[in-house]
C-alpha cells in the first residue's frame, strides 16, 4: 500500500511538472527538457559504465547533449543559422579522438556508446523543437505546445489503457522474448485510449482534421511501444531491472521516456508530411 501511494504522488508530481513546462512558456520548456536530456544522458552513461565510460566522459557527453538541445531550441525558432551546431560537430570529433588518449582496452564500446546515447537521448528529444516551434517565424519564437503536449498524453493514456486491459483480459503475449507482462489484448487497450484522446484533440485544434490526429495518435503509439520494448532490450542486455530510481515507484527516466523518445521523431516525421505539408 505505501509504494502504491509513493509511485501514485510521484506519478502527480511529475505529470504535473512535464505539463507546466510545457504549456506555461518557451524558457520553461526549454529549462526542463535541458535537465531531462541531462538526467537521461548520466542515467545511461551509469548502464553502461562497466564499458571504460569514466566520470569525464559522462560529464562531457551529457554537456554535449544539453548543447544540442540549446542549439535546436535556437535554431527551430529562427534566431540562428545552421553554425550553431558547429561547436556540436567539433564535440563529436573531439569524442572519437579522445580515444586515443584513454588508452581504454576496447575504444569502439566508448565511441558507440557515446554517439548512441547521444542519438537516442539528445537527438529524439532535439526535435521536440522542431515539433513545437512555429514554422516561418524566423526571428520570433513562436512556440505552440499542442503537439508535443498531445505525444505525452497519448503516450500515457496508451500505457494506462494497456495496463487496465492486460491486466483483466491479457492473454497473448505481444513480445515474450523481451517484455513477458504485455499483451496483443494490453496493446489494443491502449491503443483505443488513444485514438479516443485523438479525437478530443481534434474538437479542441479543429484546425486539424479528425483524421491526421487519428494519424498522429496511431504513430506514438506503434513507435511508443517499439520505444518501450527497445528499452527492455536495452536492460535485459545489461542485466538490469530498472535505468534508474530517480522517480521513486518509477524507476530512472529513461523507463519513464522510453515510448516519448522513440515517437518524437516518428511523430515529427508524420507532422510535416501530413500536417504541415
Amino acid at each position: 500500500m505505501k509504494n502504491l501511494i509513493i509511485r501514485a504522488l510521484t506519478g502527480i508530481v511529475f505529470v504535473g511538472v512535464l505539463v507546466s513546462a510545457i504549456c506555461l512558456h518557451p524558457i520553461s520548456f526549454l529549462l526542463l527538457f535541458c535537465i531531462i536530456t541531462g538526467l537521461t544522458l548520466w542515467e545511461f552513461g551509469g548502464l553502461v559504465k562497466h564499458c571504460e565510460q569514466i566520470n569525464l566522459q559522462r560529464v562531457v557527453n551529457i554537456i554535449g547533449g544539453i548543447y544540442l538541445f540549446i542549439a535546436t531550441f535556437v535554431y527551430a525558432n529562427g534566431l540562428t543559422d545552421g553554425k550553431i551546431y558547429l561547436p556540436y560537430l567539433l564535440f563529436i570529433l573531439l569524442t572519437m579522438i579522445a580515444e586515443l588518449y584513454y588508452k581504454a582496452p576496447n575504444p569502439i564500446h566508448n565511441w558507440a556508446y557515446t554517439l548512441f546515447a547521444q542519438a537516442y537521448c539528445a537527438g529524439t528529444f532535439s526535435m521536440l523543437n522542431f515539433i513545437g516551434a512555429e514554422p516561418n517565424t524566423p526571428g520570433v519564437i513562436k512556440y505552440t505546445p499542442l503537439f508535443i503536449m498531445a505525444i505525452f498524453v497519448f503516450v500515457w493514456l496508451a500505457d494506462t489503457g494497456a495496463y487496465l486491459v492486460g491486466s483483466l483480459i491479457g492473454k497473448r503475449r505481444l513480445f515474450e522474448r523481451i517484455s513477458p507482462k504485455k499483451s496483443w489484448e494490453g496493446f489494443l487497450g491502449g491503443f483505443i485510449f488513444a485514438l479516443a484522446a485523438s479525437q478530443a484533440f481534434a474538437w479542441y485544434a479543429p484546425e486539424v482534421s479528425r483524421l491526421d490526429w487519428l494519424g498522429l495518435a496511431t504513430t506514438v503509439v506503434l513507435f511508443g511501444t517499439w520505444g518501450d520494448l527497445i528499452e527492455s532490450l536495452f536492460k535485459r542486455t545489461l542485466g538490469v531491472k530498472d535505468s534508474g530510481n530517480i522517480l521513486p515507484g518509477h524507476g530512472g527516466m529513461l523507463d519513464r521516456f522510453d515510448s516519448v523518445m522513440f515517437a518524437i521523431p516518428a511523430c515529427y516525421i508524420y507532422i510535416e508530411l501530413f500536417i504541415r505539408n
